[in-house]
């Protein structure tokens, strides 16, 4: 059995979002103003935790890692932000 879960997102460079085992995520976006990853899952499986970047446009970063997931933009686009699920 498969669902579609939502983690709600902190606009920070880097977060542990803890979700099941082998988690699909789908998108990121924003509803109601806050950015969100939604992933597609098997709730029976054990949990693990995921490390979650996000790097503002025009932001210099040495190390980014990882599958690029999206990009989102807050305060009516005046801010964008690119969303990488990072793997070690």
């Amino acid at each position: 059995m498969k669902t579609i879960w939502k983690y709600e997102l902190e606009t920070t460079d880097l977060q542990e979002i803890e979700m099941p085992h082998a988690a699909k995520i789908l998108t990121v976006q924003v509803q109601n103003g806050v950015p969100c990853i939604w992933c597609l899952c098997n709730p029976n499986n054990l949990k693990q935790f995921r490390t979650i970047q996000t790097i503002g446009t025009g932001h210099e970063k040495e190390n980014i890692k990882g599958i690029y997931i999206g990009t989102y933009q807050l305060l009516e686009g005046s801010v964008v932000f690119h969303v990488f699920d990072v793997r070690y």
